[in-house]
C-alpha cells in the first residue's frame, strides 16, 4: 500500500507531512476488523470530518462564484456537488479506489468499486489533508481536482438528481414522486436516513445520506441509473 500511497501523492501533487493520517484515510473498517489485536484505525472519523470541510469549502465555492444567485439555488448547487455520485466521479477520477486497504470479504465482492466506498474515501481525503495542512490545503486540493471540473456559465449550473429524475418522471407521464424515509440509523449527532422515492407502489430508488435531502438526492440518483431501462430523452 506505501508505493501506492507514494504514487498517488506525486500523480496528485499533494505531500502528506503526516504519512499515518495519510493511510488511515484509506483504511476501511473491513480491513481493520480482520486485523484482531492490532491497533489500526479505520477512516470513518475522517470521513466526518472531510464531510464537514467539504460543505464548507463548496460553500465558499459557490458564494464566490455566483454572487448573484439566491440562497435555495446555491443550496440545489451544492446539493448537486456533494452527493455520492459526483464525489464517486471524483475519486474514480484520482484512482482513490486501487489504494484503499480492504477485508479480502469487501475486496472479493467488489467494495474497491463499491459507490459509496469510493465516496467516503474521498471525504476522508479531505479530512486526512485537513488535520495535515489546514483548510487552505483542503481548499487548493478540491480548486485542482473539483472546482475545474465545474460548469462555468453561471446561466446553466448544475442539475441536482431530484430535479433530473422529476423532469423524468413529468416526460413521462407517469404521476406524482413520493420519497419517505424509511429508516434513521446512528446517535442524534451521527444520524443516517435512508430514502426511498416511489410512484405509488412501485419503488424507483433508495439512498441513504445524513441528512434527508442527502438520502433524497441519493435516491434519485439510484432511480435514474435504474429504471426504467433507459429513460427517453
Amino acid at each position: 500500500m506505501q508505493d501506492g500511497l507514494q504514487r498517488l501523492q506525486e500523480r496528485i501533487n499533494v505531500t502528506f507531512r503526516n504519512s499515518a493520517l495519510l493511510r488511515q484515510a484509506f483504511t476501511h473498517t473491513s480491513y481493520v476488523n480482520e486485523q484482531r489485536g492490532a491497533r489500526i484505525a479505520h477512516n470513518e472519523r475522517l470521513e466526518f470530518l472531510g464531510d464537514a470541510v467539504l460543505q464548507l469549502t463548496v460553500s465558499e465555492y459557490l458564494y464566490r462564484r455566483y454572487p448573484d444567485s439566491p440562497e435555495g439555488e446555491m443550496t440545489r448547487l451544492r446539493a448537486s456537488i456533494v452527493c455520492e455520485p459526483s464525489l464517486v466521479r471524483f475519486a474514480e477520477a484520482l484512482e482513490f479506489g486501487q489504494v484503499v486497504l480492504l477485508g479480502k470479504g469487501e475486496e472479493q465482492t467488489g467494495g474497491r468499486t463499491r459507490p459509496s466506498l469510493l465516496a467516503d474515501a474521498f471525504e476522508a481525503f479531505l479530512g486526512a489533508l485537513y488535520l495535515d495542512q489546514g483548510l487552505e490545503a483542503a481548499r487548493n486540493f478540491l480548486e485542482r481536482h473539483m472546482f475545474e471540473q465545474l460548469p462555468v456559465d453561471g446561466q446553466a449550473p448544475l442539475k441536482d438528481y431530484k430535479t433530473e429524475l422529476q423532469e423524468k418522471i413529468q416526460q413521462l407521464s407517469m404521476g406524482a414522486l413520493d420519497y419517505t424515509i424509511v429508516e434513521e440509523k446512528g446517535p442524534a449527532h451521527d444520524r443516517e436516513f435512508v430514502s426511498v422515492v416511489s410512484i405509488g407502489n412501485q419503488r424507483l430508488g433508495q439512498g441513504s445520506g445524513r441528512s434527508k435531502k442527502e438520502a433524497e438526492q441519493r435516491a434519485a440518483s439510484q432511480a435514474l441509473t435504474t429504471f426504467p431501462k433507459p429513460f427517453p430523452g
